[in-house]
């Protein structure tokens, strides 16, 4: 059902983690799966020097949040924003059809990280949309 690729994410999810100081956090989720996906991006220079995320849902929502953030380390802002949810499933070998929206969530908690970088920082990029997600997700903060 899984690729070894995701199995592998998921036994062993890279970058899982919360940075405390971090300069943008997105938090996304699908209310119909209940995964919620939060990133933490360290930003320098420009570039995502560090990366971290939280996830709280299945196998599948934890392989995509850590492909994702081994796909945007290192790379510019400009560059982590065109990482589209293919790009994840195809890094990881692909998902089973239920579980494409694992790295829909994946996108949108790239895309949501920045947004709030960018906010924080005045800055605009072309395409980038406030998420509208306005979930809360307190009890993201009681799971590790």
């Amino acid at each position: 059902m899984y690729s070894d690729k995701v199995m592998e994410h998921f036994n062993s999810p890279h970058n899982m983690g919360e940075i405390e100081d971090a300069d943008g956090v997105g938090t996304v989720g699908n209310a119909k799966c209940g995964d919620i996906m939060r990133m933490y991006l360290k930003v320098e220079d420009g570039r995502i020097a560090d990366v971290r995320f939280k996830t709280f849902g299945c196998g599948a929502a934890v392989a995509t949040s850590s492909m994702a953030t081994d796909l945007v380390k290192g790379k510019t802002l400009e560059e982590a924003l065109t990482i589209t949810n293919k790009a994840v499933m195809e890094a990881l070998d692909g998902l089973p059809p239920a579980k494409i929206h694992c790295s829909v969530l994946a996108e949108e908690a790239i895309q949501a990280a920045i947004w709030d970088y960018a906010k924080k920082n005045g800055l605009h990029f072309d395409g980038l949309q406030e998420p509208t997600d306005d979930e809360h997700y307190e009890h993201m903060d009681n799971q590790e």
